[in-house]
């Protein structure tokens, strides 16, 4: 699982530790309506992956934070992603949610956050948004969309910003996940690969639980 730590009076920090691969992959589901999520949670923990995160553009991502939290309590840790406003960080801790994380650099949502004591992760791509995150009062940075630069380009902000803790999102696979953490990352954010086409809606668990471990392996 995650340790959570804070560092002085308003920057948190997240350690992700070098084992087990749960804690270095961020399950990021983004769906029109999340349903019961609990089945679709625990096939990913089955397949080493212990860290979610529920975007709000899911009508009911509120409802899948709270379900989540309240069944896998201990097991798996609960985020929201796509938050863009701080009050949708404040319905989202609410929730359930033990982490939050913005597409952009947002700095009255990161505010919010650390307010509630709650990590954040800032969106950002360009050398100029990093430091704007990290101003903002977070080092954990989602390096978002991931595939217009691909590892080398987490590798180039690494080097001016070595306090930062970079999570590459957005065109990360199984086949690259182990490449950006090479190049610096703590973690990876992982989205379309870890769900085959039409298997939640077949509610085939056992093709999202080897998709999962195919990505848990892979890190």
């Amino acid at each position: 699982m995650l340790t959570w730590l804070s560092s002085g009076p308003t920057l948190v920090v997240v350690e992700f530790p070098p084992a087990p691969p749960a804690a270095r992959v961020v399950a990021v589901l983004r769906s029109d309506a999340y349903g019961d999520p609990v089945p679709l949670a625990l096939a990913l923990l089955a397949g080493g992956i212990s860290v979610i995160e529920y975007t709000l553009t899911g009508r009911d991502a509120l409802a899948a934070i709270a379900r989540a939290r309240e069944a896998l309590a201990g097991t798996v840790t609960v985020g929201a992603g796509t938050v863009l406003e701080p009050g949708e960080a404040a319905a989202a801790i609410a929730a359930g949610a033990e982490f939050v994380v913005t597409p952009a650099v947002r700095p009255r949502v990161v505010d919010r956050c650390l307010a509630l004591g709650v990590p954040c992760v800032c969106g950002a791509f360009t050398a100029t948004e990093v430091a704007a995150a990290m101003d903002s009062g977070t080092r954990l940075v989602k390096v978002f969309p991931a595939r217009l630069g691909g590892p080398d380009h987490l590798r180039d902000l690494a080097g001016p910003f070595p306090n930062a803790r970079f999570i590459p999102t957005g065109g990360v696979t199984a086949e690259n996940a182990s490449a950006y953490l090479r190049a610096g990352a703590v973690a990876v954010g992982i989205g379309s690969s870890l769900l085959p086409d039409g298997a939640v809606e077949r509610g085939d668990w056992a093709a999202i639980e080897a998709a999962a471990r195919r990505v848990a392996g892979s890190v």
